[in-house]
């Protein structure tokens, strides 16, 4: 992930810039407004740290100006002035959401993960299903995870792209049954058992986070954070 940091207090730069390092980012630095406008239009970046105060040029003058040219990145604006109407002020700019000085570093990767996760999403082409790091192609009906092509029958592909377009719902047996199959089968079959255990091996396999999950004595749910309730 690129971070642009546009950020003129020495000491809050450096702790930033460590944190996000560590925590697998990519950070740049600017130290005033306009060197941050000019990194923001020559670089790609997935999200762009903007304190308000800033020499040469503000913080809400540059949202604007990066505003104009691209309106998909994530803007995170960094204010010690924590007042709602400096508030309104930076999101009324173009800004996605702010966090006020001082703050806690784990509340800052939250926040930065959140919004590059939303702005991707946003970003996707409308046929694109996302969940976490899978992809959901329904035009070529095509799924990849982390960038990697995950091979399906069209069974499994229906069955995957059922549970990506009810995320986070409890599906009982009987409603894959009729959403996926479309037939009214014995209720005794263990059909969807078997072709859930097919695409988590295709899906699951290999990836710390796992997005099918069961939900004992009601069905499965289909999310991407791990429930511990669930296997």
């Amino acid at each position: 992930m690129k971070v642009l940091l546009v950020e003129d207090e020495p000491g809050l730069v450096s702790v930033i810039v460590r944190g996000l390092t560590d925590a697998g980012m990519e950070v740049s630095v600017a130290a005033d407004g306009i060197m941050g406008l000019e990194m923001a239009q020559a670089h790609k970046f997935d999200i762009i740290l903007l304190d308000i105060m800033l020499p040469v040029m503000n913080g809400i003058q540059v949202c604007k100006e990066i505003r104009k040219r691209d309106d998909g990145i994530a803007i995170l604006m960094l204010t010690a002035l924590n007042s709602t109407e400096n508030i309104v002020t930076g999101l009324n700019s173009g800004a996605d959401d702010y966090l006020a000085k001082p703050f806690k570093f784990a509340e800052l990767e939250a926040r930065i993960r959140t919004l590059v996760r939303r702005s991707k999403a946003g970003n996707a082409p409308k046929n694109v299903i996302t969940v976490a790091n899978l992809e959901i192609d329904t035009v070529s009906k095509t799924a990849k995870r982390a960038g990697k092509a995950i091979s399906l029958t069209a069974t499994e592909y229906h069955l995957l792209e059922y549970f990506a377009k009810n995320q986070n719902m409890v599906l009982s047996r009987i409603q894959i049954l009729e959403n996926v199959w479309d037939i009214d089968f014995n209720m005794g079959t263990n059909v969807v058992d078997v072709y859930v255990n097919y695409l988590r091996k295709k899906v699951d396999t290999g990836y710390d986070a796992k997005l099918i999950h069961t939900v004992f004595g009601m069905g499965y749910i289909f999310k991407e954070e791990v429930n511990e309730a669930s296997n």
